[in-house]
């Protein structure tokens, strides 16, 4: 039995981690610092608890690091700090720069570093997202053996370290940001009372992020960890000497939606924290 160590089962680690076992793996996670919700979620997943990150890295096969872009070079250098020297998958948004550097803080400590990349929503009955994998092959071989016959579908890729991030941040810094955009283009309709209208024309597309208001607080409840990923897309897109603005405005964007993390906000609610600055103060409208 492969044993996979999570960090940290948030509603997408726990979700993938609860497709491991199902094939099979046993998932060991660390409740040290975790919130209550988050207990609440290994237990249902049927996610086996360690004493701490030392126990992790001394049973793990393989260690998932799922967390937000912002903390996933902290995660490693923990986890490298244990001489864990077995396969390490990084799967969060993170540009292939922060990749790279992962790699180098893992390898010190003798790990195997895959570069991994979730697309989709959480895995379920209804659900199969795509688990990218790039860098050694064995050890790629190895990750997708432990998701075969689940609903997370692992595809390779060839190229090595970075690919898997590449191709994340492509995607990504297209759909998160349009969602941002769309939410931003309808705040404006509605403040002039013309979001029927902009609703009509919209609708009147084949596809349309503007017609799919109902998204927008799933986008504003998501930002706390969309709007990092955004940051790290601009990086991507600075390295590869390609204009990186409107990724850094949908951070920006994104940042005024921080204080809705872990709610269910009515898209007014939504709409006027739009209105909001960086420190949470109203915006005053222009006048002439």
């Amino acid at each position: 039995m492969t044993t996979l160590g999570i960090l940290h089962p948030g509603s997408m680690g726990a979700a993938v981690a609860a497709q491991a076992r199902r094939s099979g793996a046993e998932v060991l996670w660390c409740p040290v610092g975790r919130s209550a919700s988050t207990k609440e979620r290994s237990e249902r997943h049927g996610l086996t608890p360690v004493r701490g990150l030392s126990e992790m890295t001394e049973r793990s096969d393989i260690i998932l690091s799922l967390c937000p872009p912002a903390a996933a070079e902290d995660v490693a250098r923990a986890v490298a700090a244990r001489s864990y020297a077995r396969i390490y998958v990084d799967g969060n948004a993170v540009s292939p720069a922060t990749m790279a550097n992962i790699s180098a803080i893992l390898q010190r400590s003798g790990s195997t570093v895959v570069d991994g990349s979730v697309i989709g929503s959480p895995p379920s009955e209804s659900k199969s997202p795509r688990l990218y994998l790039s860098g050694p092959a064995t050890a790629l071989s190895a990750v997708a053996q432990l998701f075969a016959g689940s609903t997370v579908q692992a595809h390779p890729l060839s190229g090595g370290i970075g690919q898997a991030s590449a191709l994340k941040l492509s995607y990504s810094s297209y759909q998160k940001a349009s969602r941002a955009l769309a939410a931003v283009a309808y705040a404006l309709a509605s403040d002039h009372g013309v979001e029927a209208e902009l609703l009509d024309i919209a609708q009147g597309r084949t596809t349309s992020y503007l017609a799919e208001t109902a998204y927008f607080p799933k986008v504003a409840a998501r930002s706390w960890r969309w709007g990092p990923e955004m940051t790290e897309a601009a990086r991507a897109l600075e390295e590869a000497g390609l204009p990186a603005d409107l990724a850094d405005a949908a951070a920006a964007v994104m940042g005024r939606w921080t204080g809705l993390k872990g709610t269910s906000p009515e898209l007014a609610l939504v709409l006027d924290e739009l209105h909001k600055g960086p420190q949470g103060d109203p915006v005053q409208p222009y006048t002439q």
